[in-house]
């Protein structure tokens, strides 16, 4: 074959690359610089701008032999994340492979460990987004879920074992919809180029490294008004300036959300919590907490639960261990953290995620919210057992009873004279307070004493 004839071939190749395409939908319009681009094999890696900031990244073709990973491959995809190491940049995985190619045996195997090893390193230092665009099987899998947030299309598949080689075969096995329940994906979309924008709009909020200050670039000045009737997403949505705002692990865990969004023109992960805590919840939540004190991201709280699911299965899974590692979670972090108790805040829960003893910096209650180590029926009953079983009238006094604990030992303003929360505000002055308090301890520094980390609670 001439030369002229192999170099025709070269270029048919890079043009046909499906790959390619994608990292052009990702990245700002004629800022993609493509490396190694006439290496033959199913990958394309590069950097470019993603709204104005630089960002490595790579995608797997596919439509190319299954998108199968090779040593070449895997090389182009380790000079990713060394590049994302020296610009101190997010790094973006687009994966669509079946496998590896078997034959290239321990080759293939060392390669998947120093990709598995640059991915770890990178953890806490640079934001990493997968997105998962067909089939991220295996080893592969691993590097996958690595990265701080996974995104998948409803017909993409992430799983370690084939769900028609495992024992229990079940179809839905690695399936988007199950990763999502599972909280292995944290978003799911239609298609890719949803895929691809999710990514742009998280790259949009998220600092660039944890050395970034982590300001937002978009403010938004149209104020919700914030009524006690607010919960869940639309409560943060109305205290969030950004219009950019995401929710992560929306199937996952029912009695919490999860959001990165912004306030006052800093990045901010929101935090809320309306029901008994479950241990997706935790799990949630827990995630959220520690990737946002990895880059020293404010987390606000929003709390109204009864504490942690009251059952026997529970306890049986495990619920003690759930709770505890929620609480490490929150009382490890470094980062500013803003709790809020719009409703119930009753025991562990409280102590969990609004406790001066968890490192909450700053606190606040509704006026309407109730605060107690113990739910004030159980109180009651408990205190006041006799006096209620004796009265002519027992439901009626027991009523009373319970408003009368709630008003001298319960209420938001008995808690604030305990210092169990720093103010009362109405919902209608969350907002500023918010900003105020952000503003007062946004160059907080923490001394801890000198150690690796703690021993986190799995």
């Amino acid at each position: 074959m001439s030369d002229k004839n192999s170099l025709e071939n070269i270029q048919h190749t890079v043009h046909a690359c499906n790959a390619r395409e994608l990292l052009l939908k990702l990245f700002d319009e004629n800022t993609f610089l493509e490396l190694d681009k006439y290496s033959p094999t199913p990958v394309c890696v590069g950097t470019g701008f993603v709204n104005g900031t630089i960002v490595c990244a790579f995608a797997q073709d596919g439509d190319n032999n299954n998108g199968a990973m090779d040593e070449k491959g895997a090389r182009k995809i380790k000079k990713a994340y060394e590049l994302a190491v020296k610009n101190g940049c997010p790094i973006v995985g687009i994966f669509n492979s079946n496998g590896g190619k078997i034959i290239e045996g321990a080759k293939l195997l060392s390669a998947y460990s120093e990709i598995l090893a640059k991915a770890t390193k990178l953890s806490g230092v640079v934001p990493q987004i997968s997105i998962v665009n067909g089939v991220s099987a295996g080893a592969q899998a691993l590097i996958t879920t690595l990265s701080d947030f996974v995104i998948m299309t409803k017909d993409a598949e992430l799983f370690l074992t084939a769900p028609f080689v495992a024992k229990d075969s079940n179809e839905l096995s690695g399936s988007a919809e199950v990763s999502a329940k599972s909280g292995v994906s944290a978003i799911t979309t239609e298609n890719s180029d949803e895929a691809i924008e999710k990514a742009k709009t998280l790259l949009g909020i998220l600092p660039k490294n944890n050395l970034d200050s982590g300001i937002s670039a978009q403010e938004n000045s149209d104020d919700v008004k914030i009524t006690s009737s607010l919960s869940g997403v639309e409560l943060i949505n109305a205290i969030s300036s950004n219009e950019n705002s995401i929710e992560l692990y929306k199937d996952f865990g029912d009695s919490a959300k999860t959001v990165i969004g912004s306030l006052d023109w800093h990045t901010v992960a929101y935090v809320c919590v309306n029901g008994k805590l479950t241990a997706d919840d935790t799990v949630k939540i827990a995630k959220l907490v520690s990737f946002a004190d990895a880059f020293s991201l404010p987390v606000i709280t929003f709390i109204d639960t009864e504490g942690f699911e009251p059952s026997s299965k529970a306890e049986i899974s495990g619920s003690i261990r759930d709770s505890a590692r929620l609480a490490q979670v929150y009382a490890n972090a470094t980062t500013a953290k803003i709790s809020v108790i719009t409703g119930k805040a009753y025991s562990s829960a409280y102590i969990a995620l609004a406790g001066k003893n968890a490192g909450i910096d700053i606190s606040f209650a509704w006026e309407q919210s109730i605060i107690a180590a113990m739910a004030p029926q159980a109180a009651v009953n408990f205190l006041y057992a006799d006096e209620i079983s004796n009265s002519d009238n027992p439901k009626q006094t027991e009523k009373d009873l319970i408003n009368k604990y709630i008003n001298e030992n319960a209420s938001a303003y008995s808690a604030a004279e305990n210092g169990l929360v720093d103010s009362v505000i109405s919902p209608q002055e969350t907002k500023t307070e918010l900003i105020k308090a952000l503003d007062s301890i946004d160059s907080k520094r923490v001394c801890n004493p000198a150690k690796k980390h703690v021993n986190f609670i799995f």
